[in-house]
């Protein structure tokens, strides 16, 4: 019988051969397609009116409750204006899960009624698979106007089977297109991650910070073309023990890319560096920073410090920082506490009332903490135990200079912090003022 060929030795090693070969020209056809080296691309200089006096104001971007919120990312606007994305639904990784959207205006400090951008069935359509899950919306805005989103689906397992699906906008964000599915492995094309703030090079590519979770757990940056197209893949570490980059571009050359550690105590985040634009990366390091297997978001400000947002500690998320290096991330200090509910693990009418004055402090416009102190018990309560978790922050410097910050308050909301450079300016003199004394 003709199928009894599929059982011969031979077959089988002609099989093999050609997946060996498909492999080879899988990755000849990498090499022959590897972009022009181009320096990175700095951010705008200040072009909308500078905002000089210190200040800081915070708010919650999402308004809905009972529902679980995670991995929020922001984006600025061509008028100034800055959007927000983030996951929302019953549980993360449910079949409900959609990529949720609202505007700020900054002229009002007001965030605008918040709107779906994409979901599951929609993104089914568009890229003709099922989809299981999403997660993990990250926007960039092209030079052009464009706005391109990036989210990750998962059609079978959990998220190591994850891929990257784009979609793009011409409108601000308003409509969006057809979704499209990154081709970022020649086989199979699973467990690539977005979390990272994209960036861009001098020639008008995209760079993505991205990351490898199965078999593996590692760092990686996507470099694609004007149009979508996956140019380039980089790893920055191997092994099992780092994840989610974030680029923090020094110069047109420099640049330091720290990562979420996932490995055995102490835990550190890692940190690799490039002198000539990501030609050539150094071996990933430990630095100072704590990190308790959690992300974090940072950015370079004009005079060279690095300012990091993240929980500074080696064991649980109930604990949340500014920190900044003024000598390339040598050593770290402490500029601001965002939230710090350290030690204040408790029984649920404990964590109730804790929450709601959270709740309250973080936006003056609520004038009932207890929804929202509700919503966090339903997701950080387990019988009679209950933790806080301040997680995933992503942060952004405007063209006018103020910087915008959101993260995950109790995976119940989204919470946004806006200051000034001066105020910053304040809170480094604060700190080392208590130094002296």
């Amino acid at each position: 019988m003709p199928g009894h060929l599929f059982n011969k030795p031979a077959y089988r090693h002609a099989m093999m051969l050609v997946l060996v070969l498909a492999a080879f020209a899988a990755a000849y056809c990498k090499v022959a397609r590897h972009p022009s080296p181009a320096i990175f691309q700095m951010p705008e200089t200040i072009s909308l009116p500078a905002v000089k006096a210190p200040g800081i104001s915070t708010h919650f971007v999402s308004t809905t409750h009972n529902n679980h919120k995670h991995a929020a990312s922001l984006v600025e606007l061509g008028d100034g204006r800055v959007r927000a994305f983030w996951f929302e639904g019953s549980r993360e990784g449910a079949r409900d899960v959609e990529v949720r959207t609202a505007v700020l205006d900054p002229v009002k400090d007001q965030w605008e009624k918040e709107s779906s951008a994409v979901n599951r069935e929609i993104t089914q359509r568009g890229l003709l698979r099922y989809v299981r899950k999403l997660g993990n919306p990250v926007a960039a805005r092209a030079p052009d106007g464009t706005l391109w989103l990036f989210y990750v689906t998962v059609s079978l397992g959990g998220w190591a089977g994850s891929s990257i699906t784009a979609i793009t906008s011409r409108d601000d964000g308003a409509t969006w297109s057809t979704a499209k599915r990154l081709i970022t492995s020649p086989f199979i094309n699973i467990s690539t991650l977005v979390k990272g703030t994209p960036y861009y090079y001098s020639d008008g590519s995209l760079g993505v910070p991205v990351y490898h979770e199965f078999l593996g757990k590692f760092g990686e940056l996507l470099r694609l073309s004007k149009n979508g197209e996956v140019l380039d893949k980089q790893r920055l570490s191997s092994g099992k023990t780092t994840l989610q980059p974030v680029m923090l571009i020094k110069d047109a050359q420099q640049a330091t890319a720290l990562m979420r550690y996932a490995g055995a105590p102490p835990g550190r985040v890692v940190a690799v560096s490039t002198s000539d634009a990501g030609q050539h990366w150094s071996a990933p390091e430990k630095s100072r920073l704590a990190n308790p297997n959690a992300a974090l978001s940072g950015v370079v400000l004009p005079g060279g410090q690095m300012l990091i947002a993240l929980n500074d500690i080696e064991a649980g998320r109930d604990a949340l920082s500014l920190v900044i290096s003024n000598d390339g991330g040598a050593h770290w200090k402490t500029v601001y506490p965002l939230e710090d509910m350290r030690g204040q693990k408790s029984d649920p009418e404990n964590f109730m009332a804790l929450a709601a004055r959270s709740a309250l402090i973080t936006d003056k416009t609520i004038a009932d903490g207890t929804p929202y102190a509700d919503s966090a018990r339903r997701v950080k309560c387990a019988a009679q135990n209950c933790d806080f978790e301040f997680s995933y922050p992503y942060m952004i410097q405007a063209r006018n200079g103020e910087f915008h910050l959101v993260y995950t308050w109790n995976r119940s909301y989204i919470k946004h912090v806006r200051f000034t450079p001066a105020w910053l300016d304040q809170q480094q003199k604060k700190a080392a003022d208590a130094e002296l004394h």
